[in-house]
């Protein structure tokens, strides 16, 4: 069972790569053909934003406490970052606070910074870290898939759908508000 999930999960950060082009492209060209997609997606930001975080945690400590991969330092870092996420989101969603993204943009940055460092090494990019180099705790690769797979490019997801949802929450608000706005003119000249 533990290895056909362990096969499994590259299949799904591929589907969810698609998935993140297909809302990236809506997200572009919502004045165009992609305002139903935008609109549903700022719609259901703070359950989405829930679901990316504790998936991230859920896959993150499946690898290691489960399958067995032990995490590497720069892997500890975007755990430290992403984590409390999943908490703060937790919280936001309970309050319908759609701020929260302000809040966690900066721990998601900091991740996705450290995620896409360790993918360029892995893909064969120079390393300024110790860890990173031959033979270093952070140079193991796990898992590869598809000529680009990884455990990191997986974080590094995670790390930009959350970036992308806090887009979608501001395009969203500015079209409510405009929307909401437009409409409330409307009852006044009648």
């Amino acid at each position: 069972m533990i290895e056909n999930i362990t096969l499994l999960l590259p299949y799904l950060a591929l589907v969810s790569h698609i998935v993140f082009v297909i809302l990236l492209l809506s997200l572009v060209f919502r004045n165009l053909w992609g305002r139903e997609i935008t609109y549903w997606l700022g719609r259901h930001v703070l359950p989405l934003a829930f679901l990316v975080a504790l998936t991230a945690i859920i896959g993150s400590l499946f690898y290691s406490e489960i399958v067995g991969f032990e995490p590497c330092i720069l892997c500890w870092w975007q755990r430290v970052f992403l984590y409390p996420t999943v908490f703060i989101f937790a919280v936001a969603l309970w309050r319908k606070d759609r701020s929260v993204f302000s809040y966690v943009l900066p721990l998601v940055i900091f991740s996705g910074i450290i995620a896409a460092y360790q993918a360029q090494v892995d893909f064969g990019g120079s390393s300024l870290l110790a860890c990173t180099d031959q033979e270093g705790a952070c140079s193991k690769i796990y898992v590869m898939t598809f000529g680009y797979i990884t455990i990191p490019t997986m974080s590094l997801t995670v790390s930009l759908y959350i970036l992308l949802l806090a887009w979608a929450n501001k395009v969203w608000e500015t079209l409510f508000e405009t929307e909401r706005d437009g409409a409330s003119r409307d009852r006044t000249n009648f």
